[in-house]
């Protein structure tokens, strides 16, 4: 082969390093990851516990930046102290270090025995935890697999007169290496692919042991940038752990970077030679737990003095569930996504209850509130949105695409209940003020009556997207058409009163109708939860319940 198909190769087999390791990560996500939350968050009795908390759920997800990223939303929420979040990554760090412990091993083979049972299992099963699991399997055989090319694609490389010189140079810089490394490491966000990937070329002879050490440290500093820049628009609270990752594990790389020449015998004399890489790795990161986890108290003052509490009073337009370290795990996903939801629609519950307030009282400062609160819900609708497009790049089954959809359709709906609210409501109750109108006393009665059947119907209507309950969506779906009845009725009570002539009736006549006519647009959408249960049941025609229908068809062909 010539330069060009080397490089080809050698960069093909580095990509699908970088994939199967994700797949694995993905895999155990799906399979175990509402367990995996659980368990990472109630490891925090001590010290211990959190590290080997930390070291467990590492090798089985097989990337220490998703345990710190986990960590991060823990300690966001306020689930996790600093302390303790500190341990977990520093059992991370050992974790991510055995796994390529155990895949530099010569265990070739077993990749096309992972490769065959993960795809036989993954066709011929519809179980979603089968197929997780079989994720799992076909991300390690492509590991292991890739691993194999990598050595077979660097071996013509040792006798390259380019790469010798390559090597050479960065041989007489390693703060070049370590500085490549680290890049490549944040680049690929995987320092267990990049680790692996020197192992290799070590092994090849392409890279040189005092340069394959520099490489190793620089690739362990990357991984604390990585975690560090995932979480930087987190609380402060979250922003803690990752960021103290990056100063020791940087701090201490660092620090022994100039020794490398005298740390080198010391390690060729302890390790065999096809395990120098490999074991400095695990070295590195058991030095680290070795020197940081006793420190991790004082660490823990360190790092908030340095990084204190936000501010309270944040913006209520933020979104609190939204965990992007969540994308994996597409059922927690969903979860975090309904609790967003819901947030929104408290808002709207708000905003619903202070229109009957403004119509009522004319209070302008409450008015321009609701306003306020309407931008609220664009903005978190957006971020919901936003959240969703890209859970939809993941793989999700039916089960997960169905609902994805009604969350995405639910607070869509909810927010048009906001421009309904905001554009046509408070635009009437401006007027309202400006003209200095009053609505009759059985007006106001009547559009208080409907605006509690709305309200009523929106408890209603949560409780549907909550549960999927059916007998819930077929009284959802009944108020519809119990709310057209009242609206008739108040409608035609209303002209009543015109035809008499009653000042304030005829005063206040444009702006009781148009007030009616939004609040039944906003009962529409409110409404509009139950329709996707009704018709995943049969239950829902063209426009009506199915019995409905079928009655007035019935009704239709009786002889008159």
């Amino acid at each position: 082969m010539n330069g060009t198909e080397i490089l080809l190769h050698l960069l093909g087999a580095v990509a699908l390093l970088l994939w199967g390791v994700r797949m694995v990560r993905t895999g155990m996500s799906r399979a175990f990851g509402a367990g995996l939350r659980h368990f990472l968050g109630r490891s925090v009795r001590n010290r211990l516990a959190a590290f080997a908390a930390g070291l467990g759920v590492t090798m089985l997800l097989q990337s220490s930046t998703a345990t710190s990223v986990l960590v991060s939303s823990f300690a966001a929420r306020g689930l996790m102290e600093t302390g303790p979040a500190l341990a977990v990554m520093l059992g991370a760090d050992v974790g991510t270090a055995l796994i390529a412990l155990l895949l530099s091993f010569r265990i070739a083979w077993l990749g096309s025995l992972f490769l065959l049972l993960g795809v036989a299992v993954f066709l011929g099963t519809e179980s979603a935890k089968a197929r997780s699991l079989a994720r799992v399997g076909i991300g390690l055989g492509l590991v292991l697999l890739s691993l194999q090319q990598i050595v077979q694609a660097a071996a013509p490389l040792g006798t390259s007169p380019v790469m010798i010189e390559l090597m050479g140079a960065l041989g007489d810089t390693p703060l070049v290496g370590f500085l490549l490394a680290a890049l490549l490491t944040w680049l690929l966000h995987s320092s267990l692919a990049i680790v692996l990937l020197i192992a290799s070329l070590a092994a090849s002879g392409v890279v040189a042991p005092p340069l394959a050490l520099a490489l190793v440290l620089g690739a362990n500093a990357g991984a604390g940038i990585v975690a560090a820049v995932m979480t930087a628009q987190a609380p402060a609270a979250g922003r803690r752990a990752p960021m103290g990752n990056l100063i020791k594990r940087a701090g201490t790389a660092l620090a022994l970077l100039p020794f490398i020449p005298q740390l080198l015998p010391l390690l060729e004399a302890a390790l065999p030679s096809g395990l120098l890489t490999v074991g400095a790795h695990i070295g590195f990161n058991l030095l680290l737990a070795l020197i940081f986890l006793p420190l991790t108290g004082p660490f823990d003052r360190l790092l908030v003095w340095l990084m204190p509490d936000d501010p309270a009073g944040t913006d209520p337009a933020t979104p609190r569930f939204l965990e992007q370290d969540a994308l994996d795990t597409p059922s927690v996903a969903l979860a975090s996504a309904v609790r967003e939801t819901l947030r929104v629609g408290e808002v709207i519950q708000s905003m619903l209850r202070d229109v009957m307030t403004v119509l009522r009282t004319d209070d302008a400062r409450l008015l321009r509130q609701v306003r306020d609160q309407d931008d609220v819900v664009d903005r978190l609708h957006e971020s919901i949105k936003h959240y969703l497009t890209e859970l939809a790049q993941r793989e999700l089954d039916r089960k997960e695409s169905r609902r994805q959809i009604e969350i995405l359709t639910f607070v869509t709906n909810l927010e048009h209940v906001g421009d309904i609210v905001d554009k046509n409501l408070m635009e009437l109750a401006a007027k309202k003020i400006r003209l200095q109108v009053q609505f009759s006393p059985d007006g106001m009665a009547e559009i208080e009556a409907f605006h509690a059947e709305i309200l009523r119907d929106l408890e209603l209507a949560f409780a549907v997207f909550l549960t999927s309950d059916l007998a819930d969506a077929r009284r959802l779906f009944a108020a519809k058409a119990k709310m057209r009845e009242l609206e008739r009725r108040y409608t035609d009570s209303h002209l009543a009163r015109l035809m008499t002539g009653r000042v304030d009736t005829r005063d206040s006549s444009s702006l009781h109708l148009d007030v009616m006519r939004d609040l039944k647009r906003i009962h529409a959408h409110i409404v509009s939860v139950a329709y996707p249960i009704l018709e995943r049941e049969g239950e829902l025609a063209a426009s009506r319940l199915r019995s409905e229908a079928d009655e007035a068809g019935h009704e239709a062909s009786l002889p008159t």
